[in-house]
């Protein structure tokens, strides 16, 4: 198998439907002006958005509301040594609108940390890649 085999470039709906597998993926956002990168439970959105549930006095919060951030998330297989990665880019936001607040409070996922209050930030899929590695066994 080729390089050019191993790996193939997701398209949009690819990466959406991908996303929409798996619970766990990272945002990637500026803290104290260095990368960092918080793992976190999330859902999509019926507009393809990335949704966090988190803490409203959380790092993340304060540090991703209204900047432009990655979220990342996999899937991989050791074994067959394939898999997916798919990264969303855009503008993290705080939601305040109640009646949005109140709809994510039924549809969004529950955190995984124990939260008194809520707050959702919503990720924009302005930009949506992903690569597929598929399986190249006994290569080295």
């Amino acid at each position: 198998m080729s390089h050019d085999d191993a790996f193939r470039t997701l398209d949009r709906q690819e990466c959406l439907r991908l996303l929409a597998k798996v619970p766990i993926g990272r945002v990637v956002y500026t803290r104290l002006a260095l990368p960092a990168v918080m793992p976190i439970n999330f859902s999509l959105d019926t507009d393809a958005s990335v949704l966090l549930r988190t803490s409203p006095d959380s790092t993340l919060v304060r540090a991703v509301d209204g900047v432009v951030v990655a979220f990342e998330a996999d899937e991989f297989d050791a074994v067959t040594r394939s898999g997916w990665s798919v990264v969303v880019t855009g503008r993290a936001t705080v939601v305040t609108d109640p009646d949005e607040h109140a709809r994510l409070s039924e549809t969004a996922p529950s955190s995984w940390m124990p939260l008194r209050d809520a707050v959702f930030v919503r990720i924009e899929s302005e930009m949506v890649t992903g690569r597929e590695l598929r399986g190249t066994p006994g290569m080295q």
